[in-house]
């Protein structure tokens, strides 16, 4: 296989690798957006009761929010 094809090759397996890091990224935050929209959901219908009613959703996206920001991808040459 001549070296050109061997970068190539290379070179697309990078590229896959990247938009697969991204994407996978940018899902997870879309993931953390909803539980946020449901959050606000929640503290609109529960009123004065959505500190005990609205904890599960509080909780997860507190979590969301520490693990799910978008990443970008840093090319390392080797």
């Amino acid at each position: 296989m001549p070296l050109d094809a061997v970068y190539q090759e290379e070179l697309k397996a990078r590229l896959a690798e990247r938009e697969h890091l991204i994407r996978e990224s940018w899902v997870r935050a879309m993931e953390a957006k909803i539980v946020r929209q449901q959050l606000d959901r929640c503290y609109l219908t529960e009123g004065v009761n959505h500190l005990e009613n609205c904890k599960e959703y509080r909780e997860k996206y507190l979590v969301m929010l520490k693990e799910n920001r978008v990443r970008g991808y840093k090319h390392i040459e080797t």
